[in-house]
């Protein structure tokens, strides 16, 4: 299994959908959530996904192609 950590930063269009969800589901990949602020205009999480290398790719790529901004994620993201 492959681990990689993100940031997704999600346009004012999109914090209402559920793309996080269905980025599970469509890619069998585990999501876990380490940290999110969302506002009226603009939100963010910081993810740490779980998969196959090829499904992690993949998500990340459909996820981009929604209008997602995706940024990798070093460090801890347990703290802060």
């Amino acid at each position: 299994m492959a681990r990689r950590r993100l940031k997704f930063t999600f346009p004012p269009t999109l914090i209402t959908e559920p793309l996080i969800h269905e980025l599970g589901h469509k890619f069998d990949i585990v999501t876990n959530i380490r940290r999110a602020e969302v506002v009226e205009d603009a939100g963010w999480v910081v993810l740490e996904l779980e998969g196959s290398e090829e499904a992690i790719s993949s998500g990340v790529d459909w996820i981009a192609s929604k209008g997602v901004r995706v940024d990798p994620v070093g460090g801890s993201i347990v703290e802060g």
